[in-house]
């Protein structure tokens, strides 16, 4: 059984957020506190910040309980 996701998305990308994969490493918000917001709900801002700069974070989670995917494009996945 898939565990529980949060989507989340702009027109240039799809962020998943998987709750059950996270090991609270804080590197998201540490980075990103615009866009990775750990205090509000919901905490995934993406219009806070451009896009590349999400998934250049997101690659930089440490569990994959974040992942990314390109839309109109070839997808990518961290």
């Amino acid at each position: 059984m898939e565990d529980a996701k949060n989507v989340y998305s702009n027109s240039e990308i799809k962020v998943t957020y998987h709750p059950g994969k996270c090991i609270h490493s804080g590197k998201c918000y540490q980075g990103l506190s615009e866009v990775f917001r750990s205090s509000v709900i919901p905490w995934v801002k993406l219009d806070a910040a451009e896009s590349d700069h999400i998934i250049e974070q997101i690659r930089k989670c440490p569990s994959g309980a974040l992942q990314f995917e390109r839309l109109g494009s070839l997808s990518e996945v961290k």
